[in-house]
């Protein structure tokens, strides 16, 4: 007999430890799912712990004090996780303070979750083929003979590609022939040419030697745009293969992906494996066993590709370290560069955190020795930084009359780059055409019912939608307050850019390239290799197309509305806007010709806009650091964020005004509280939240407190507590 511990399903705070259950055979492992009867309702569950017993069930059930019940069926035939990831679901369930089994279905495949859900999803698919086993053609007919010579000449072949059934079903019937099955990837790497390594410059080859050499398991990797950050990629890549070793390769967007998945491809071939949100179900199933089984040296993915299951890990890179995308938004609110430093611990492993705009945590931990420090100060084909434009499109005289989008000099400067047959890049990151549409009678506004918050216009199907829950409407014909049939849209979104654009740049081929576009499978990667290969002249996108892209003709890119990104309500603003504009401008000229950059904005005198034309990270870093520290913001303090919501506004205003009151009286060392307050997004899904800010420099001292908030309200069922530790807001 077999006393079993299980994790049930549910993420709730009030059952996350294991569940006992009796198992009377052996088939059974730590770390594979099983399904049981969890509150009269079958559930899937995941094995902890198992230790073998001699007592009936009983003794057993006398001994513990309740009733015990048998497993009903063991799901997997093999544990799902290694010893070193399991050992990662303790030590950051206890960082995060967030519930084992929500670690583990973040980590997991969809096929592979621990869910009652993953049990209908995609499983091991197989080909059917045909091999000799005898090769006498004696007593064979001509086109029996003709086929048996055509396996023979394959070796095997697939079934679905003999189009003689019946020859082959005879030949199968007089044991000449068998069927066999091997398993179908459902994910196939595109064939990439093989390339040579390129010859470090000597600037690059000192930072490849300082990152092997240094003690220190994290090196920060700031290098200008177009420095050849990539290039030191995978040369350190190599080294650590050749030693036998596993890599990590992590890039913050989906977009970004295919062009990395090539480049380590043509260095690297058949030992790569991709593991992103793009994948369908089955595709990431098959990846993942392929990685879990070894058969691959090197992992290219985004944000939840930091828990793939390599063995032997010698080298994790996080390229354009300082996005937010690698912060988790969700439970589990984990940091992908958290979690790669404890797995290069645990492996006596190297990380690099590369960008041109390290956040700001970042380059202070290297500023005080925490990280290794590697600077890359020039381009790699040693040419200059794109000259750059600032327009003030405040003053009525630089607009054009066309469109209130594009300046005068920005409309010159982009009939000039297409006369000479140079490519240019336009960002506004703003999604769909209009942020919102409004009653001209009544004033009012079209909203979300399950956020509140403003409906974008999309004029690409019609409709308006909520860019926070995919909430969608068909496009209102009158106001639902007064009846009028007189509507407006207010704002700008890159929908507009691309009718103003067609109308001022006829002729021009335009392409679009944000997360809409996105929604449809590998067209990112289209349009990403149509405008690489000259199909197109303006590629205009969001935040997409800011980071890593190498356009080789890109002589011009232009920001339209600088500002936007100033006006968030958040302390990383500044930030934000400032790595933003930087990485644009650095799209340009990384080719032969010269790069150019304009800079459309409201504010040309504020420092970030300033500083950004003239990439200037030294003097932002040195200011935005002053900032945060008189404000009392990381990298000086820790920030966690505490999250109350219910069904009844009352209940929810009351239960966050007593937790900060508690908190108050408690005197922490070294804790602040900031709120209550109300969220953004003050009510979604039914439910009202309101939040709670703490900082704090005593992790000790908060992190009990916050584990006792868990403990006194993470039974209620009525309430809904979230802690997000480190959060990237506020």
């Amino acid at each position: 007999m077999k006393l079993v511990e299980v994790l049930i399903e549910y993420k709730a705070q009030s059952i996350n430890h294991p569940f006992s259950y009796l198992y009377d055979k052996d088939d059974i492992e730590v770390g594979e799912r099983v399904l049981v009867n969890f509150n009269n309702r079958l559930v899937v569950g995941y094995v902890t712990k198992i230790t073998t017993t001699n007592k009936t069930k009983e003794e057993l059930e006398k001994e513990i004090g309740f009733n015990i019940s048998y497993i009903k069926e063991v799901i997997d035939k093999a544990p799902l996780l290694n010893k070193e990831l399991m050992e990662l679901v303790d030590i950051l369930s206890e960082y995060y303070l967030c519930s084992k089994i929500s670690l583990l279905q973040a980590m997991l495949p969809p096929s592979l979750k621990p869910r009652t859900s993953a049990l209908n999803s995609a499983k091991i698919a197989y080909d059917k083929y045909v091999k000799i086993i005898d090769d006498n053609e004696d007593d064979l007919t001509p086109k029996q003979k003709e086929l048996l010579r055509l396996i023979s000449s394959n070796n095997q072949i697939l079934v679905r590609d003999i189009k003689q059934k019946a020859v082959l079903d005879n030949l199968a019937k007089h044991k000449k022939v068998e069927y066999f099955y091997l398993e179908k990837l459902r994910y196939n790497l595109p064939e990439i040419k093989e390339e040579e390594y390129k010859t470090l410059t000597k600037e690059q080859e000192e930072a490849y030697n300082n990152i092997l050499n240094t003690p220190k398991v994290v090196s920060l990797l700031h290098g200008v745009t177009g420095s050849g950050k990539t290039e030191i990629y995978l040369h350190l890549s190599r080294k650590y293969i050749n030693e036998g070793k596993s890599v990590l390769m992590l890039v913050p967007e989906i977009s970004l992906t295919p062009q990395t998945v090539n480049i380590f491809l043509s260095r690297f071939k058949e030992k790569i494996a991709v593991l992103h949100s793009g994948l369908t179900p089955a595709e990431k199933y098959d990846e993942y066993r392929r990685i879990s089984k070894g058969e691959v040296k090197i992992v290219v993915g985004a944000r939840s590709a930091i828990f793939a299951p390599l063995d032997n890990i010698g080298l994790i890179i996080l390229d354009e370290e300082h996005v937010e995308s690698y912060k988790q938004d969700v439970t589990p609110f984990y940091h992908a560069r958290e979690v790669a430093i404890i797995r290069a611990k645990t492996h006596n492993a190297k990380v690099v955190l590369g960008s041109a705009t390290p956040s700001l945590e970042s380059r202070a931990r290297a500023l005080k020795g925490v990280y290794n420090y590697v600077r890359l100060n020039n381009r790699a084909n040693n040419q200059h930084l794109p000259k750059t434009t600032v327009v003030d499109i405040l003053d009525s005289r630089n607009l054009s009359r066309e469109s209130p989008l594009f300046s005068t000099f920005l409309v010159k400067r982009i009939n000039e780059e297409l006369s000479k047959h140079h490519q240019i890049l336009l960002l506004l990151n703003r999604r769909g055409y209009s942020p919102y549409v409004y009653c001209r009678k009544c004033s009012y506004i079209f909203k979300c019912p399950n956020c509140n918050i403003p409906l974008t216009y999309h004029k690409s199907d019609n409709m308006l939608k909520c860019h926070h829950c995919e909430y969608v409407l068909d496009m209102p014909k009158e106001c639902p307050e007064c009846g009028s049939t007189y509507l407006g849209k207010q704002g700008f979104g890159i929908e507009r850019v691309i009718d103003d654009a067609s109308k001022l740049f006829k002729g021009a081929r335009i392409l679009r390239l944000d997360s809409d576009v996105a929604r449809v499978k590998n067209n990112i990667k289209d349009t990403i290799e149509k405008f690489k290969n000259n199909e197109a002249d303006i590629l205009v996108g969001t935040q997409m197309i800011a980071k890593g892209h190498d356009f080789a003709n890109v002589t011009l890119v232009a920001v339209l509305l600088a500002d936007l990104g100033l006006s968030q309500p958040s302390f990383r603003s500044s930030e934000r806007t400032f790595e933003l504009l930087t990485q644009t401008v650095g799209r340009s000229g990384r080719g032969y010709d010269v790069g150019e950059a304009i800079i459309q904005t409201y504010s040309p005198n504020h420092y970030v806009i300033k500083l950004a034309a003239k990439q200037d990270y030294d003097t932002f870093f040195k200011q935005e650091l002053n900032v945060r520290k008189i404000e009392d913001y990381p990298p000086f303090t820790y920030v966690t964020k505490i999250e109350v919501a219910t069904k009844n506004e009352e209940a929810s205003d009351k239960i966050i005004a007593k937790i900060a009151i508690d908190l108050i009286d408690k005197k922490l060392k070294d804790v602040k509280v900031i709120g209550p307050s109300r969220p953004y997004i003050p009510y979604e899904n039914g439910l009202h939240k309101r939040t709670l800010y703490l900082k704090y420099k005593d992790n000790v001292e908060a992190k009990n407190y916050l584990k006792h908030l868990l403990d006194v309200l993470g039974n209620k069922s009525n309430i809904k507590l979230s802690i997000d530790i480190n959060t990237y807001d506020f």
